[in-house]
């Protein structure tokens, strides 16, 4: 069993968009990816770079990915890496990608002197909960998150 894990290219987009799409369909959302190619490839791999991708091998083929970012917590005074998406293709969950995504990930989080790994979790994905919980995660069940996104926050910028 050889898992690997390495940088995404930008020759990796259509997979991310696939893994993406996959992803959509799990969480039960497959209509609202709006994401493409050229926007994975401009966002992930462009000028302006502020997201990161990784890619997850099993044998020498994408088996997941992961993409994150660095946040900054003036709590603790220093970045910290949150996880934006993870995904394992179905028929390869099980081998050990998943842990090695994270570890790989809690990896860069020291490396770069971060004070916090960090991401969100759907409350019904049982699964997962149970998967972050063993490898010794913490829900921060003290937290509500929101979100404004399309026109409310089109319109709410565009207040007077």
């Amino acid at each position: 069993m050889t898992i690997s894990i390495r940088k995404a290219t930008k020759a990796d987009a259509p997979t991310i968009l696939n893994f993406i799409n996959e992803l959509a369909i799990y969480e039960k959302e497959a209509d609202s990816v709006i994401n493409t190619v050229e926007q994975i490839e401009e966002r992930l791999f462009g000028s302006e770079v502020h997201a990161h991708g990784l890619i997850c091998e099993y044998q020498g083929e994408a088996i997941g990915f992961a993409v994150y970012f660095f946040n900054y917590s003036t709590w603790v005074g220093k970045y910290g890496l949150y996880l934006e998406d993870l995904y394992i293709t179905e028929k390869q969950r099980g081998i050990g990608a998943g842990k090695a995504l994270m570890k790989h990930l809690a990896q860069i989080a020291v490396e770069k002197d971060c004070g916090r790994f960090e991401w969100a979790v759907l409350d019904w994905n049982q699964k997962s909960i149970e998967f972050y919980d063993s490898i010794g995660a913490k829900p921060q069940n003290e937290w509500i998150s929101y979100r404004m996104d399309g026109d409310t926050l089109i319109q709410f910028a565009e207040q007077g």
